[in-house]
């Protein structure tokens, strides 16, 4: 009862009384993150994250770079030449398009991001075989997800009443989403890709886990995101990131968040190129 008057008191005023799963709270979703200063530039940094890990690991690959789930998405501001979409249609979004079903040719696409979206998806298997048929070989994915340490797995399930986070689930998919944003399980990643890693590895050997790293991200809690008030006052923006590189060695355990990156397999027939592994 305490948990549910303090999530209350501190959810933001103009999200109380809208379904997360329509486009009103998407558009309100936006207003808030363009109002945030210390929220804006956590994505400012996500996205320069997502590019940055592109050119390191997709290097060589053309074709056009695709965010799915945007949501309230400002990429482009920072990256104009990256594609968003989006399940639901909204008025800044480039295609209404389902991660799971593509409408794209085989093979024409150098990356995907994806920004706290993989554990909206309900059947994540059709999308990794939807990766893999729509990506260029040595082309691939960069996610940012809920991370599973010790601080996410206390925070994470007393976060949203509209999500869950049980790293227990048996499977993968989900029969429990009742729309695009609710139901879905936030532990999603660090189950396919750390729990059930070997099982990913032999279904999907064609995708590459190149990378999972964990980060410390204070800016998400104080911030409040995009659903809670600001913990901290304006001026506190500027200490954050300080706060945060202090705290980074202590990741493993309180990280809120992690990056993935996959990468598609080239082909033998390519001359034989392949890119490094990350360390």
């Amino acid at each position: 009862m305490l948990l549910k008057r303090l999530r209350e008191t501190l959810t933001e005023p103009a999200t109380r009384t809208l379904d997360v799963d329509t486009s009103d709270m998407t558009l309100v979703h936006r207003k808030v993150l363009l109002n945030k200063r210390m929220l804006r530039r956590m994505f400012e940094e996500f996205y320069a994250q997502c590019r940055r890990l592109d050119e390191r690991f997709f290097a060589g690959c053309a074709g056009p770079r695709l965010e799915i789930g945007s949501g309230s998405s400002i990429i482009k501001e920072f990256w104009p030449d990256v594609l968003t979409s989006d399940i639901k249609p909204l008025p800044f979004v480039d295609h209404v398009v389902d991660a799971q079903a593509m409408p794209f040719a085989d093979a024409s696409l150098r990356a995907i991001y994806g920004i706290n979206v993989f554990h909206h998806l309900p059947r994540p298997r059709l999308f990794f075989r939807e990766a893999i048929r729509v990506l260029q070989p040595g082309g691939g994915v960069v996610f940012i997800e809920p991370y599973h340490g010790v601080f996410a797995r206390w925070l994470f399930p007393r976060l949203h009443d509209s999500e869950i986070f049980d790293m227990t689930a048996p499977v993968w998919e989900s029969d429990l989403q009742s729309g695009p944003c609710s139901g879905a399980n936030q532990a999603l990643s660090g189950i396919i890709f750390n729990r059930d890693r070997d099982r990913f590895c032999s279904e999907f050997p064609q995708l590459e886990l190149v990378l999972d790293r964990p980060h410390t991200h204070l800016s998400y809690v104080l911030s409040g995101g995009v659903n809670f008030r600001q913990l901290v006052p304006g001026w506190a923006d500027g200490l954050v990131p300080l706060m945060e590189s202090a705290l980074s060695p202590l990741n493993r355990w309180i990280a809120l968040q992690h990056t993935i990156v996959l990468r598609k397999q080239r082909l033998p027939d390519d001359g034989g190129l392949r890119l490094p592994r990350a360390a």
